[in-house]
């Protein structure tokens, strides 16, 4: 789709799918108490993208986010969603937007139905639009028999996936999660998983923070990792990942290690009904059968000890983190997020 964009002497098109999903530039933000959350942060998720955004505590995540949902104000920089500007086309920026934040921010004894309807009222959606679009998303979720049930009375679980249904009933073409799956089991998880994907392929670009980062592997095509309120790192999942030079995996065996058995080249250690050893990418597996079949070691099975991307994670971020500094995300999340059931219209803390 393109659009005609008229001026005084020249008249241009611009491509509706060049158009990024967030465009972020030179955004900083900078704290009353004089602490600096953003230092000039760049940012562009393309659309159609699922995008993780990760970064130890205190790194700017959250006041990302805060900005970009128009809860916090910024101290300088530029942010578009859609094309939209927060500072000059708020309306049709926040419509483009749903926002799932970290803490539960609903009224408890509210009924589940009439929170998700009640938000799409915020963005002008009549009625019977809205009550179509909360059945649609509550059933995916799992929770239309709920739909009478005040919203206390449903477990921590129930509730995240209230809060996604509450996000998506305006039809968001961008979708941001801030720990959507904190504290919820594992089997759960897996099933929201499969639901965000499931809204992904239907074209819906996805933002998620989450200290699980198995979850930003198994789900993300693109990351950005922040520190210290800058990007050091952007780029494909698959590109980083290829940067680990090592990998460190789980052997489980038929029955006990023969008396001094070792395994030569490599870094090991004998653990419960195995052996955990590291295996240089360059190397290949054939070294390590090899000398495990001359010693007569039958291996029952194999898998991947650590999360790849918690690896690399944390060598990135060992880099420069100052622990001596700054507030954790929670302490952002409550000094600068405010809980509200609104669409998000109210500001933070002043610029200074």
């Amino acid at each position: 789709m393109t659009v005609a964009v008229s001026g005084s002497a020249n008249q241009t098109e611009i491509n509706q799918d060049d158009i990024a999903a967030l465009s972020i530039s030179g955004l900083h933000k900078t704290y009353s108490n004089g602490f600096v959350a953003l230092r000039g942060l760049d940012l562009v998720v393309r659309q159609g993208d699922f995008f993780a955004l990760l970064g130890p505590n205190g790194a700017g995540k959250s006041t990302t986010i805060g900005i970009t949902s128009s809860l916090v104000n910024k101290s300088a920089g530029s942010v578009s969603i859609f094309g939209h500007s927060i500072d000059s086309e708020l309306s049709k920026a926040k419509k483009c937007l749903g926002l799932v934040p970290q803490e539960f921010n609903f009224n408890q004894f509210e009924k589940v139905i009439d929170i998700v309807t009640n938000q799409a009222g915020y963005y002008g959606l009549p009625r019977k639009k809205a009550l179509k679009n909360a059945e649609k998303y509550l059933r995916q979720l799992g929770l239309w028999e709920k739909r009478d049930d005040i919203s206390r009375a449903l477990s921590g679980g129930m509730k995240r996936r209230l809060m996604i249904a509450r996000a998506l009933v305006h039809e968001p073409k961008l979708l941001i999660l801030d720990e959507p799956t904190a504290g919820v089991d594992i089997e759960l998880r897996r099933s929201m998983w499969s639901f965000l994907e499931s809204i992904n392929a239907q074209g819906v670009t996805i933002i998620l923070t989450t200290h699980y980062l198995e979850e930003a592997e198994s789900l993300c095509r693109n990351i950005a990792i922040i520190d210290k309120g800058e990007i050091i790192e952007n780029t494909s999942m698959r590109t980083l990942l290829s940067k680990l030079n090592s990998e460190v995996f789980l052997l489980d065996c038929k029955s006990p290690l023969p008396n001094n058995f070792e395994l030569k080249g490599f870094n090991w250690s004998e653990v419960d009904h195995g052996i955990e050893v590291e295996i240089q990418k360059q190397d290949g597996l054939n070294p390590l059968f090899e000398q495990l079949n001359r010693a007569g070691v039958e291996i029952l099975s194999m898998r991947n000890k650590a999360n790849r991307l918690e690896e690399l994670f944390v060598r990135l971020v060992e880099k420069g983190v100052d622990n001596t500094v700054g507030l954790d995300a929670e302490q952002y999340a409550a000094e600068s997020l405010p809980v509200t059931s609104d669409n998000g219209s109210g500001k933070g803390q002043e610029v200074i």
